[in-house]
């Protein structure tokens, strides 16, 4: 590899349609965390909301890195508002990364990988579906 540096990465984006988890509430607050991200932000950003009565689901997702980080906001948050009902789902997203030559004559290599991808629901009224999770 020392005659390659890498190039662009190319992410699958994480959409609001793709959560796999069947009968999601309508009004739900939708949290991605980042690596990068502040845990204290995040959890008084979803506290207001929940505080307000604005919404009374909140959907943590996290890809690679910032699985653990999400889980520790769902957990705070279960345990500040007393939510009982849970629903948590993995899956995975695609990146591809290009590395381009250094030299003449060598093609760009294109490495696909799969990150793991989190997908946890918390809700404070029951949900309709029953499902594994």
């Amino acid at each position: 590899m020392e005659n390659y540096f890498k190039g662009r990465n190319v992410e699958e984006e994480m959409e609001r349609n793709k959560i796999p988890i069947n009968s999601l509430p309508e009004d739900f607050l939708w949290m991605q965390v980042k690596g990068g991200s502040k845990m204290a932000n995040l959890i008084s950003h979803a506290s207001g909301i929940i505080e307000d009565k604005a919404s009374t689901a909140v959907v943590w997702s996290g890809a690679g890195v910032a699985i653990p980080k999400a889980i520790s906001c769902a957990e705070i948050l279960k345990r500040k508002f007393g939510i009982k009902y849970q629903v948590t789902k993995l899956t995975f997203k695609s990146v591809e990364e290009y590395w381009e030559p250094k030299l003449e004559g060598l093609e760009t290599i294109v490495v696909k990988r799969q990150i793991p991808l989190i997908h946890i629901l918390l809700s404070s009224q029951e949900l309709v579906d029953t499902q594994l999770g």
